[in-house]
């Protein structure tokens, strides 16, 4: 079987848009995108950027971890001319100009792994020791659980 190949837009998709500026990455977007790549998903960048400002998105990503297949191309070998369509031969696309907008990166890798990331069991208290319930924020929450492994 082929493995899936994926075009993946840059701006508004990998990082927010900020073009000509790269901006902040999306939430899991290089974690989702080298969790693909292990699973054998070949992954092509296909974006507007094009000369210089598409030479520093192609380095953002590889420095975040990320390496392409192809750079708005097919396959690395492709040479474009009037001949050849500029439309990507991809399996699927992921675009913050889909019809309904970009969905979560969370989201994305549930739907192509579809692996559900199971937090760890929180560890169990010792009988006769309580504490007092106090309301607490999610940040409050947050921190409690992922300090409570160091104990």
């Amino acid at each position: 079987m082929q493995p899936t190949t994926i075009a993946i837009d840059f701006d508004g998709t990998i990082v927010e848009n900020a073009y000509p500026a790269i901006g902040m990455p999306l939430l899991f977007a290089f974690d989702t995108l080298k969790k693909l790549q292990e699973q054998g998903y070949i992954l092509i960048l296909w974006t507007y950027r094009s000369g210089k400002k598409l030479e520093e998105a192609v380095a953002y990503c590889k420095s975040n971890g990320i390496e392409f297949y192809a750079v708005n191309k097919s396959y690395p070998e492709e040479v474009m001319d009037d001949k050849i369509s500029r439309k990507i031969h991809a399996d699927l696309f992921i675009d913050d100009r889909n019809i309904g907008g970009m969905m979560g990166w969370g989201e994305i890798y549930q739907q192509l792994i579809g692996t559900a990331v199971v937090p760890p069991q929180k560890k169990k208290k010792k009988a006769g020791i309580t504490k007092q319930k106090i309301k607490k924020g999610f940040l409050a929450k947050f921190d409690e659980f992922f300090n409570e492994e160091d104990e």
